[in-house]
């Protein structure tokens, strides 16, 4: 009998390393013959330990319209080999490219995950461009897939998608999360103080972390001034996890100059295991202006960091106030120092919080519970499309 095809696509391998880990081969192991694509990267070696081929398509993440039209050739002939019985894409750019495909291409079944809407963020002729673009997106899928109760609402109610092409894959989440891999035993919290040692932090300065792409959409400004702010009553070191994206959301000239320089900020550039370093922070600070599911939120959870995030979708749908963490107003520097500030003298509540958070999270977001429910739905989903459209 002939195994179904699925044709997984995101834009930039990282994506498929960091944010869907695991999925391809749960899917291989239940009955598909599972490709994924993306731009080059190094974590294509890290998706094929999965039992998976893959194909390099060469997206960008910017507005590059004979690049795009080169990826779609690609796509083309990509997927006519293939034959793929579901498309399903994650990220802007490769999901309006590859639902456009597909839809031209009579793939029955086109399956997209929105995560989040970077339009939200933008003004002018770009905003406008990349609405059109999440629109057009949505109408090619045969069913969308938001990863929030919150960006379900805004998809029907700001871009007009119809409530019945909308379903989520259980609560939320793209990938749900590994309780037991983010779990904070004995050994893990060694190799904590051991890096606290090695980085030179002492016991008397309060750690707050970062981790993301450091861009002014994850609110590294509010984050920066925040920190300075606290660092006047309080001796802090902030460890930030990520890369500079200065070519495609700069930071204002003197937060990038701070962050650079500060001997008090350290630049741990991107991590493959950010387990040690979270636990080596009192706090986890996530200030974005904008998200889906933030899978770095649920991690701090698990491994029972205190929690302190923007008060936006998806954040706030892990994190209730001052019960499994704490929520502050969007781009609001002194809502970030206030939080700081009474966290950081308020250790019970810490404990308190994060013990909360930990239940919380594994209890809702459980990643195999969340792998069976995306089986359920490519077989429901085969199921009803038995001949192409």
């Amino acid at each position: 009998m002939r195994k179904p095809k699925l044709l997984r696509i995101t834009t930039v391998s990282a994506s498929l390393h960091l944010l869907l880990k695991g999925q391809f081969g749960f899917m291989r192991e239940h009955g598909f013959d599972v490709l994924t694509a993306s731009a080059d990267g190094p974590e294509i070696t890290e998706v094929k330990k999965e039992g998976i081929d893959h194909v390099i398509i060469p997206f960008t993440r910017k507005v590059t319209p004979f690049q795009d039209a080169y990826c779609i050739w690609k796509l083309v002939g990509m997927m006519s080999r293939f034959k793929p019985d579901i498309v399903h894409t994650h990220t802007p750019k490769a999901g309006l490219l590859g639902m456009l495909t597909a839809f031209l291409l009579r793939i029955p079944v086109r399956m997209h995950t929105v995560a989040g809407l970077p339009y939200m963020e933008k003004t002018g002729v770009l905003r406008w461009v990349l609405r059109v673009t999440d629109r057009a997106t949505c109408w090619m899928a045969t069913k969308v897939y938001p990863n929030s109760e919150a960006m379900s609402r805004i998809l029907v109610n700001d871009l007009g998608i119809p409530i019945s092409k909308l379903s989520m894959i259980a609560k939320g989440s793209s990938n749900g999360i590994d309780g037991k891999y983010f779990d904070t035993s004995p050994a893990l919290r060694q190799e904590a103080l051991a890096l606290k040692e090695r980085l030179g932090i002492s016991p008397d300065e309060m750690v707050f972390s970062f981790a993301g792409r450091i861009v002014r959409d994850k609110g590294m400004v509010e984050l920066a001034e925040a920190f300075k702010t606290f660092c006047i009553r309080r001796k802090a070191r902030l460890l930030v996890l990520g890369n500079f994206e200065q070519d495609l959301d700069p930071l204002p000239p003197d937060t990038y100059h701070f962050l650079q320089n500060d001997s008090r900020v350290i630049l741990a550039g991107f991590q493959s295991d950010v387990r040690p370093w979270l636990l080596a922070s009192d706090m986890f600070v996530f200030p974005s202006y904008r998200e889906g599911f933030p899978n770095v939120v649920m991690q701090a959870c698990c491994l029972e960091v205190p929690v302190i995030a923007s008060d936006i979708n998806g954040c706030n749908e892990i994190i209730a106030h001052e019960t499994t963490g704490w929520l502050v107003k969007p781009k609001s520097t002194d809502a970030l120092v206030e939080a700081m500030t009474s966290l950081s003298e308020n250790p019970d509540l810490r404990k308190q919080l994060s013990k909360e958070a930990r239940q919380f999270v594994t209890t809702h977001f459980d990643q195999q519970y969340i792998w069976q429910q995306l089986l359920s739905e490519y077989q429901r989903q085969l199921s009803l499309c038995t001949q192409p459209l």
